[in-house]
């Protein structure tokens, strides 16, 4: 697989989310929880996507719970808890694994295009931010400590 094309996901809601959909988009893909210190990166993400959205930028949350068990709810509290507390409005996906035997094919490949800190594949904790570039290539990957905002130079290069 040489792109991120060639993966699909499915919406909070059910419904296939093929990433080819995104072809010729700037992509900024992240793995979120609700209960996390970093949960407030939610507003920060929203502000990204509406700013630059009409440019080409997507953003991708993915739900997961395998950080200390801070995404407990089902895909409608997820839903809920994201449209009331933070006003959400980027495509949300299903909750996945992003590490071990049940990772999300996806995210076994962002973390094989692009390595962490010394050269470590497994996420570390919720809010890793990935983005990839209108080619579907995996440019760069952001710890969770990175905020938003600080993304806005590494995106307009790739708008």
């Amino acid at each position: 697989m040489a792109s991120i094309y060639d993966f699909e996901a499915e919406t909070l809601d059910g419904q296939p989310a093929p990433l080819s959909a995104y072809r010729d988009k700037v992509v900024l893909i992240v793995n979120t929880a609700s209960k996390c210190g970093f949960t407030r990166q939610y507003a920060g993400l929203e502000a990204l996507w509406t700013k630059y959205r009409d440019r080409g930028l997507v953003v991708l949350g993915f739900p997961c719970n395998q950080f200390s068990n801070q995404e407990p709810g089902d895909a409608a509290e997820i839903a809920s808890f994201c449209s009331l507390t933070y006003d959400v409005d980027f495509p949300m996906m299903r909750k996945i694994d992003v590490n071990g035997p049940k990772a999300h094919p996806l995210y076994v490949y962002l973390k094989g295009a692009k390595k962490g800190l010394l050269g470590t594949e497994g996420i570390k904790w919720n809010f890793t931010k990935f983005l990839v570039d209108r080619q579907g290539r995996v440019v760069n990957r952001f710890a969770p400590t990175v905020e938003p905002k600080a993304l806005e130079g590494a995106i307009e290069a790739l708008l």
